[in-house]
């Protein structure tokens, strides 16, 4: 069983990288103010890749909630997240995230790259930052969190996909 002060530093990672998604802008690049980065973010499917290694793909929604996947460094097991509404918050021209337990409140730096992605960096901390590219909706993220089939020769038993992953 994984431990408290594991599952809080996971969580706390996963809200650094997808509350960097948080809020994103127009067509040029540069940094975003929170209304503009909203409208680029919100309800939209993003993958992200953080200078930790640590990966995944998920969406933020209008109420501050975010739902998605984080592989930790690259590696183990791709774990499933929820935060709840109003964890992702706008504090004046910032974007900040409140998690419980997290001895901190970070904000974060969202810098437009592309005309699908971004970089969402913690404020006054630039090297901590994740890049985010928009994806194409339910379909990525269903088949970014489905189990492969186990090889007969590995498994008694072959497991099998539901009929609404579409194969």
């Amino acid at each position: 069983m994984v431990n408290e002060g594991v599952i809080r530093a996971m969580l706390g990672r996963w809200v650094l990288s997808l509350a960097a998604i948080g809020f994103p802008l127009c067509a040029a690049a540069g940094e975003m103010k929170p209304d503009e980065a909203r409208r680029f973010v919100a309800g939209k499917l993003f993958a992200y890749s953080c200078f930790d290694g640590t990966t995944g793909i998920g969406r933020i929604y209008n109420d501050g909630s975010a739902a998605g996947t984080m592989q930790n460094a690259g590696k183990g097991a791709v774990r499933y997240l929820a935060l709840p509404p109003n964890t992702l918050q706008v504090k004046g021209q910032s974007i900040c995230a409140s998690v419980k337990g997290l001895f901190f409140e970070p904000c974060f730096n969202l810098t437009r790259t592309s005309d699908k992605s971004f970089r969402g960096a913690i404020s006054g901390l630039g090297f901590a930052y994740c890049d985010f590219v928009r994806r194409g909706g339910r379909a990525e993220l269903a088949r970014a969190t489905t189990r492969p089939k186990l090889r007969p020769a590995l498994a008694t038993t072959e497991t099998t996909e539901t009929s609404s992953s579409g194969q």
